[in-house]
């Protein structure tokens, strides 16, 4: 394969047709089932749906035998299912979203969640690298093996709508999609993040989440503060001793018993490897409020902390009005969402019966509590890759960045591939993104390093002839 022809059919597609898609689907507001309840009345994701599959239909029409399917199940968000027909009787499976997050608050002057900006080389809105691009950077890496003749698997781009949500809808599409998708061999996911921006990062586990309300009500309605203080207990005061049997205050430490797993050695060496890459970069990627100070001295903690173990992060609130409305009032209840990051090999089952345990028993003064779990998801460990997958991405990452990859667990979750995982237990993975440092995934400002969007396709590229190659012999 000529690597330079390929970077120049990659680069051209990118900068004539990936970014101007990108930057119509910032505009839609399509937000995941989750924070839309009346998604599909609006109707956004509908029009994110067309869009892509609009762009995809032109992409495969060249393609002898391609086809591309919308579907959509009973009271469920789509999918797009793309089958192209490669050599052999091996299966590729490509994996990307399309549903976003809300909005969140924080964006700088000229940006927003919907107003797509180019600065530099760098694309600001919600969803482009998490992850809009997915399907074209995948239907572009298969174009440019076509463009030169080279052989491929036969590849099953799937685009979901629900991954937000913890990829609700995802298990009943895999089911009824289960004889077109297969037995793939293969799995690339392009919904991860990398640790800098110039090396591939293949990702090598997840945390599950577990995502809670957790609501003390103490009175049926507020009363005078200067009445009843001293015989009412406080609920936030109450709410603050529950979540301390989770989390130690003091160190943010997760305490409760239970919720920690053996780390395995094999990853432990990937995160000092990982820190030795990236050094001060592990913890100056985050936008620190002035003297701020990370949780751990030690980058090699930072990595493990963020990878491995569990933390506790609270992510919304209700019951306390703004300050400056605020009166002299004891509040009746407090409720709190709770987000809870669980190691990879942890059952989100276990950590819900957990939870309950340490959050509803024996509550201080018989306070009514509430704890409705919303979102969870067991997270993923990848299996142990096959030499030729090895040596596939060493090259991959050499020819699109000029360096070798570099191997870490991600701290966020990604539902889809603990199912995956599941379903196809021989398969091999690769699991990779454009989230560096700074995109900012779900927050302000959130960005998608265009140079890097390019490159991760060159490597899927590569990986994808490799995979064929290996495939015929």
């Amino acid at each position: 394969m000529d690597t330079a022809r390929l970077t120049g059919f990659v680069d051209a597609c990118w900068h004539e047709e990936i970014v101007p898609q990108l930057v119509e689907y910032i505009r839609i507001p399509n937000k995941s089932p989750l924070f839309d309840r009346d998604w599909a009345a609006h109707g956004h994701m509908d029009k994110a749906v067309a869009q892509f599959a609009a762009w995809a239909r032109g992409k495969i029409a060249a393609m002898a035998g391609a086809t591309l399917d919308v579907v959509t199940l009973p009271g469920r968000t789509p999918v797009i299912v793309i089958d192209i027909p490669g050599s052999g009787s091996d299966a590729v499976l490509l994996y990307g979203h399309l549903d976003k997050q809300p909005e969140m608050v924080g964006w700088s002057e000229g940006t927003g969640p919907w107003i797509p900006v180019i600065k530099g080389e760098r694309l600001y809105g919600r969803g482009g690298a998490d992850d809009g691009y997915a399907m074209f950077a995948a239907l572009t890496a298969i174009g440019a093996l076509r463009d030169q003749g080279v052989a491929h698997a036969r590849c099953v781009v799937l685009i979901e709508a629900s991954e937000e949500s913890g990829s609700c809808d995802l298990p009943y599409y895999v089911d009824h999609l289960k004889q077109q998708i297969g037995n793939p061999s293969l799995v690339i996911c392009l919904d991860s993040g990398c640790g800098n921006y110039d090396q591939l990062w293949l990702t090598t586990s997840l945390r599950g989440m577990y995502a809670a309300t957790l609501t003390v009500r103490v009175l049926e309605e507020g009363v005078h503060s200067g009445d009843a203080s001293g015989i009412v207990p406080s609920s936030f005061r109450i709410f603050r001793q529950l979540v301390s049997r989770i989390e130690n205050e003091g160190t943010g430490e997760v305490h409760a018993e239970g919720l920690h797993v053996q780390i395995p050695a094999e990853r432990i060496g990937q995160a000092r490897q990982a820190a030795a890459v990236l050094d001060k970069q592990v913890y100056e990627k985050f936008p620190f409020a002035k003297n701020t100070k990370p949780m751990a001295d030690d980058l090699v903690e930072m990595v493990l902390n963020r990878t491995w173990r569990p933390q506790l992060a609270i992510t919304g609130m209700e019951g306390l009005p703004e300050p400056g409305n605020a009166g002299n009032v004891l509040l009746p209840y407090t409720r709190a969402k709770l987000s809870l990051r669980l190691p990879p090999t942890l059952k989100a089952a276990d950590a819900d019966a957990i939870m309950k345990k340490a959050l509803l028993e024996d509550v201080p003064y018989d306070a009514e509590v509430t704890l409705k779990a919303e979102n969870t998801s067991t997270g993923w460990n990848a299996p142990a890759l096959a030499p030729w997958l090895a040596a596939s991405l060493d090259r991959a990452s050499q020819a699109a960045f000029g360096k070798p990859p570099a191997y870490m667990g991600e701290g966020g979750s990604i539902p889809f591939m603990g199912m995956l995982g599941d379903k196809f237990p021989h398969a091999q993975f690769v699991v990779t993104g454009v989230l560096g440092p700074h995109s900012n995934a779900h927050g302000p400002n959130e960005f998608l390093d265009i140079p890097t969007g390019r490159r991760v396709t060159a490597a899927v590229a590569h990986v994808l002839a490799d995979h064929g190659a290996q495939a015929r012999r």
